[in-house]
């Protein structure tokens, strides 16, 4: 015979709380991959965005042409380019690096290239372009953010490349005597009122480069911790300075990553060569 039916009993507050921690385990789960879900969705859409900063391909100009390279250490980086035909029929260009990386640089640099576009002008020397691009940054101005930059107009008519510089690297000048270093210097717009800056001009030949570039590619270090420097990119210079605007840059990049050896990337890395065939 069977035994008489037990009476129901609730389950025990143990069993309850058991299952509330893990009810509420996974819908806190679900939110922060919801979470995740949307903040990559928002780096992928912020990094399309600052895609619209960089040029989309290499420009050609007559005798002029000029190519890029641009490495984010994340989505999205502080470092920006951009070159152009200006009304006057010269080219321009400008290479600049945000101090910072990620996100809150790649907004940084948007005021910054928003800013820059509003200032460079047919006919104004890059040096002017400058000293007006540091008095509207200053008017925005954030504390602990500053950006690099160098300037550029070339004139295919008297073949001179016009170059200010505020706190960047560089550039190297590609030439059939070698690889040099231009003595480029001046600080970086954002940071004090009443800066001025010089304009240096190379006369270029038939067959020479410029290689503008941030500091991302010579602070790149290898597992002992030594950075690649500005000495071994002057060498690979004069080692490539007779291949093709394109494969220069590719082989430059390529050995900078060799030279780090597995080393994740510290900084964001972009450069520009510019070259005149003559």
């Amino acid at each position: 015979m069977l035994g008489s039916p037990q009476p129901w009993c609730p389950p025990s507050r143990y069993n309850v709380s058991s299952l509330d921690k893990l009810m509420g385990t996974t819908a806190l789960e679900l939110k922060l991959h919801a979470l995740e879900k949307l903040r990559e969705q928002e780096l992928e859409e912020a990094r399309a965005i600052q895609s619209l900063m960089m040029p989309t391909q290499a420009l050609r100009a007559g005798a002029v042409t000029i190519s890029h390279e641009f490495r984010p250490v994340a989505a999205v980086g502080g470092d920006f380019l951009d070159y152009f035909e200006l009304m006057d029929k010269t080219i321009g260009l400008y290479l600049g690096d945000v101090v910072g990386k990620g996100l809150p640089a790649a907004l940084y640099a948007s005021l910054t290239v928003g800013t820059l576009r509003g200032v460079h002008k047919t006919g104004t020397s890059p040096s002017d372009v400058l000293a007006t691009f540091n008095r509207r940054l200053m008017i925005r101005g954030m504390p602990q953010r500053h950006a690099a930059i160098q300037y550029v107009v070339f004139d295919p008519r008297s073949h001179q490349l016009q170059i200010a510089s505020a706190g960047m690297p560089g550039p190297f000048h590609y030439s059939a005597a070698g690889c040099r270093m231009l003595g480029v210097s001046g600080i970086p717009p954002g940071l004090f009122a009443g800066t001025s800056y010089e304009t240096v001009t190379v006369d270029l030949r038939p067959g020479d480069s410029i290689l503008f570039f941030t500091d991302g590619l010579t602070d790149a270090f290898d597992r002992d911790e030594e950075l690649f420097g500005t000495e071994r990119l002057q060498e690979l210079c004069n080692a490539e300075r007779l291949a093709s605007p394109t494969e220069m840059l590719g082989r430059t990049f390529a050995e900078v990553k060799r030279f780090m050896g597995g080393q994740e990337q510290y900084d964001d890395m972009a450069a520009a060569l510019f070259h005149y065939s003559g």
